[in-house]
C-alpha cells in the first residue's frame, strides 16, 4: 500500500511544536541578560532555520502542477459565522442515515442557486454547533432534511442535535441568552422541513415531527407546509411534489417573484474532475483505491470506528444455514473484532460496508465511454469554495468510484434521467429520457419497480454497445454514496466477547413488473462471493462477480477476507432484570437478533442470576431444509431452565397445516398473556414490518380481548400502552 498523505499543515504544526520545544528549552537556560542575550540570538537561529524549511516546502509546493486534492480551508462549527464569511442566506441541514436525505438536501441547495439564485449551502448536523440556531438572522433560512432511522430514531449524524433539541431539557439552553421571551429564543428563526420515513414502521416520520414540533414551540416559524416522505410508498414522488410548494412559500418569504424564477445558462456544476497525467501521478504519495477515510496519523489513541470510519474486519467463520436441498442460501459469519476496540450488546446492528459487482461496474463505464480510461487517476473538487465536503476521498480513480463509492446498481432519480436529455446522442434516445423523465408512470413501471441500475436504464435506451457522454462531475452530483447495510447482530458478547455474528439470506428476485430482470442483493451476494472463497467454493457463473480484494489487496489472502464493518448501537435491548420474562417473535433471519438474547441469558442463567421465562416463536418453511440454528435451541432453553422453549410455525412442512408465527401466537394465546400481562414481561418483534409485524402487532391485540376480557379500542390502547413504556419493541425492516 502507499504511503500516507501528509498535507503541509501537518508540517507547520510539527514546526511549531519545534520552535516552541526551543523556546521553552533556551527559556529554561536563561539566567542572566548576557544569557538572554545569547537565547535571543540563538532563538534567531531556530526560527531562521525553521522559516527555511517552511520556504523550501512552499518552494516545492508551488513547482507542482497537480490538480488540487481538496479544499483545506480550516472547518468552523459556527455555521452563522461561516455562512457571514461565505456570504449565505440558506443552509439545508441534513439527517441522514443511508444517504438520501443528504442528497435531497444538495439537490434542494442547487436548484436554490441556480433556479432562484438564492446563496445556499449543505450542511451536515453533526459538524455544526446546533445551539446557535438562535443566532442565525431573521431574513436567513434553515432548511432542515430529516430522515428517522429504526424505530422513530435519528440518524446517526443527527443524534446530538436531537438529545439537545427533543430530548433534552423541555427549554434547551441556546448560545444568545437575554431573550425577549425567555420561553421561545428562537423567534428569529425561519425554517423549512422534510422528513423521510416509511409508513410500514410504528413511527413514521416521527424525527421531523418532533424537531418541527419543538421548533415550533421554542418561537420559531415554518415557511410553508411540512413535507413527508415515504419509502414503502414512492419517497421520490412525494419529494418533487412537495418541493415546488415548498419553493413558493420560499419565494414568498424572500421577496423573489416565483413565476420569473428558472433555469438560466448552462447547468452549473457542483464538483470538478480533473485528471492527472502519468507524470504527476508519479509525484503523488497516495492514490485511494476503496478507503472510506482519509488516514490520519493517531498519538497515544486507539482508532474510533463509526460510519466514517470502518474498521476492515477478518470473517473467521462462514457455513450455509440452509439445507443443499433448498433454492436459496443464508449465510452464517463471525466477524473477528479481537483488539478492534469496538464493543457490543445483543440487539445492535453490524453495517457491512459492500462493492458493486463488477458486471454493473463495467456496463456504466461502457455506456458512459469510460472503458478505456478506468484506471486513470483523477481528483474531485467543490466548484463553491465555500464548500469543503467532498463525497469521497480523493485522489482517486474511475474504476474505483463506480466500484466504491457510488451507489450505482439502484434505480436512478427521475430528476437525474431528466438531467441526461441535453446529452442523449440522437433525438430517439432524447425523446425515450425525456418520458422518463416526465411520466411518473412510465418511470415507475420501467426504473423504480423494475428496480433497474442506471447502466441497465441506459443501455436498454441506447442499445447494445452504444455510448452517452454524460459529465462524470454530474454522475457524482447525481447518484448518491455508497453506503453501508445494516443487520441485526445474532450473537451476545456475553458468549462471543470478541466476535459479531451476523445472519443474512442471500437475495435474489424478479420483479413483478419486469419479470425478464433479476435483481440482486448487493451486500448479501458480495458476501456470498466472500463466502465461496472462505470455504473454496464455486459459484454459478450466472451470479454477479464482485471484486472482495480491497484496498490494493489488503482485504484478501488465500485462507481469509477482511470486510469494512462498523456496529450501530440499537434501542432493541433485552429488560434489565434478567429474571423478567421476554416473549420473542421472529420469523426466518427476523431469528437473528434473539439468538444473541437467548445466549445473553443463558451465559446469566450459567453465572447464578434468576432468569424469566424466554419464549420464542420462531417460522420457517421445512424443517429439513431453513429451520435457522436448530442444533443450538435445546442445549440454550435447557440452560435457561423450565418456561423457556422454542414455538415453531411451518409454513411450507409437508403433510403439516400452513401455519406463521402469528397463528402460533394465537394458539399459545393463554402462554402469551400470562408472560405479558401476569408477568410483567417484555414483547419483541422481528423481521417484516409491511405484513408480519402488523399481523403479530393485531394478533396481541386479539390475545387483550380474549385473554383480557378487553373491548377492541381498550386492548388496542393496552398494546400502544406497552410500546410507550418500552415492553413491547421492534426490529423491523421493509
Amino acid at each position: 500500500m502507499s504511503e500516507e498523505f501528509i498535507d503541509p499543515l501537518d508540517v507547520a504544526i510539527w514546526g511549531a511544536v519545534l520552535v516552541g520545544s526551543v523556546v521553552y528549552w533556551l527559556k529554561d537556560r536563561a539566567g542572566s541578560s548576557s544569557s538572554s542575550s545569547s537565547s535571543s540570538s540563538a532563538l534567531t537561529k531556530s526560527i531562521t532555520s525553521t522559516t527555511s524549511m517552511s520556504s523550501s516546502i512552499a518552494a516545492i509546493s508551488k513547482q507542482s502542477t497537480t490538480p488540487v486534492v481538496a479544499n483545506k480551508s480550516k472547518k468552523t462549527r459556527n455555521f452563522v459565522q461561516k455562512m457571514k464569511q461565505t456570504d449565505k442566506t440558506v443552509i439545508f441541514f441534513y439527517g441522514s442515515q443511508t444517504g438520501t436525505a443528504e442528497d435531497y438536501a444538495s439537490r434542494l441547495a442547487k436548484e436554490g442557486s441556480q433556479v432562484y439564485r438564492l446563496k445556499t449551502m449543505t450542511a451536515d448536523l453533526e459538524e455544526y454547533d446546533m445551539n446557535l440556531l438562535d443566532t442565525l438572522p431573521e431574513d436567513h433560512l434553515a432548511v432542515f432534511v430529516l430522515a428517522t432511522y429504526g424505530e422513530g430514531e435519528p440518524t446517526d449524524n443527527a443524534v446530538e442535535f436531537w438529545e439537545h433539541l427533543v430530548t433534552g431539557e423541555d427549554l434547551p439552553e441556546f448560545s444568545a441568552g437575554n431573550y425577549q421571551d425567555p420561553e421561545r429564543p428562537l423567534s428569529n428563526l425561519h425554517f423549512v422541513m422534510f422528513g423521510l420515513g416509511n409508513k410500514t414502521y410504528e413511527h413514521y416520520n416521527s424525527v421531523c415531527r418532533k424537531v418541527d414540533e419543538k421548533l415550533t414551540n421554542l418561537g420559531a416559524t415554518r415557511i410553508g407546509e411540512r413535507g413527508e416522505g415515504d419509502d414503502d410508498g414512492s419517497l421520490e414522488e412525494d419529494f418533487l411534489s412537495w418541493k415546488d410548494d415548498m419553493w413558493k412559500a420560499v419565494c414568498d418569504f424572500v421577496g423573489i417573484d416565483f413565476s420569473a424564477a428558472g433555469l438560466s445558462g448552462p447547468r452549473q456544476a457542483t464538483y470538478k474532475v480533473l485528471e492527472y497525467t502519468p507524470e504527476e501521478v508519479q509525484q503523488l504519495t497516495k492514490i485511494f483505491h476503496g478507503e472510506h477515510h482519509e488516514n490520519k496519523i493517531s498519538v497515544g489513541s486507539r482508532p474510533t470506528y463509526d460510519a466514517k470510519n470502518p474498521c476492515s474486519a477478518p470473517i473467521s467463520v462462514s457455513r450455509e444455514l440452509f439445507a443443499a436441498s433448498a433454492d436459496r442460501h443464508c449465510l452464517h459469519m463471525e466477524i473477528d473484532i479481537a483488539g478492534s476496540g469496538i464493543t457490543y450488546q445483543a440487539g445492535d446492528h453490524i453495517a457491512i460496508w459492500p462493492v458493486n459487482a463488477e458486471d454493473q461496474v463495467l456496463k456504466l463505464a461502457n455506456v458512459m465511454n469510460l472503458s478505456a480510461k478506468l484506471d486513470a487517476v483523477v481528483t474531485v473538487s467543490n466548484t463553491d469554495p465555500a464548500s469543503t465536503k467532498l463525497p469521497f476521498p480523493v485522489p482517486t480513480t474511475y474504476r474505483t468510484i463506480l466500484r466504491n463509492y457510488l451507489d450505482i446498481t439502484a434505480p436512478p432519480s427521475r430528476a437525474f434521467i431528466g438531467q441526461l436529455v441535453p446529452f442523449a446522442p440522437n433525438e430517439t434516445s432524447s425523446q425515450a429520457l425525456a418520458k422518463l423523465g416526465e411520466d411518473k408512470e412510465a418511470f415507475r413501471l420501467q426504473v423504480a419497480d423494475a428496480r433497474r441500475s442506471v447502466a441497465t436504464v441506459l443501455e436498454r435506451i441506447l442499445g447494445q454497445n452504444q455510448t452517452i457522454e454524460i459529465p462524470f462531475d454530474l454522475l457524482i452530483e447525481s447518484v448518491p454514496r455508497l453506503q453501508a447495510r445494516y443487520y441485526s447482530i445474532s450473537s451476545s458478547p456475553k458468549a462471543y466477547p470478541t466476535s459479531i455474528h451476523l445472519t443474512a439470506v442471500v437475495l435474489d428476485y424478479k420483479p413483478a413488473v419486469a419479470p425478464e430482470e433479476t435483481v440482486y442483493g448487493l451486500t448479501t451476494n458480495y458476501l456470498h462471493v466472500c463466502h465461496a472463497h472462505l470455504n473454496k467454493a464455486e459459484l454459478s457463473a450466472t451470479l454477479p462477480k464482485y471484486d472482495i480484494s480491497g484496498p490494493q489487496g489488503s482485504f484478501l489472502t488465500h485462507d481469509h477476507v477482511k470486510v469494512p464493518i462498523h456496529v450501530r448501537h440499537s434501542n432493541f435491548k433485552l429488560p434489565p432484570n434478567s429474571a423478567v420474562p421476554v416473549v420473542m417473535v421472529g420469523p426466518g433471519t427476523g431469528v437473528a437478533p434473539f439468538r444473541g438474547f437467548i445466549q445473553d441469558r443463558a451465559q446469566d442463567a450459567k453465572n447464578g442470576k434468576k432468569t424469566g421465562a424466554t419464549v420464542l416463536f420462531f417460522g420457517c418453511r421445512r424443517e429439513d431444509e431453513d429451520y435457522l440454528y436448530r442444533d443450538e435451541w435445546d442445549e440454550l432453553m435447557a440452560q435457561l431452565g423450565a418456561g423457556s422453549r422454542v414455538i415453531t410455525a411451518l409454513s411450507r412442512q409437508p403433510g403439516v397445516p400452513k401455519t406463521y408465527v402469528q397463528q402460533s401466537m394465537k394458539e399459545h394465546r393463554t402462554l402469551v398473556w400470562d408472560l405479558i400481562h401476569a408477568q410483567g414481561g417484555y414483547f419483541y418483534v422481528c423481521g417484516d414490518a409491511k405484513n408480519m409485524a402488523r399481523e403479530v402487532n393485531h394478533q396481541l391485540v386479539e390475545i387483550a380481548m380474549e385473554c383480557g376480557g378487553m373491548t377492541e379500542d381498550k386492548a388496542t390502547n393496552y398494546v400502544k400502552d406497552l410500546r410507550s413504556k418500552g415492553r413491547y419493541e421492534e426490529d423491523v425492516w421493509s
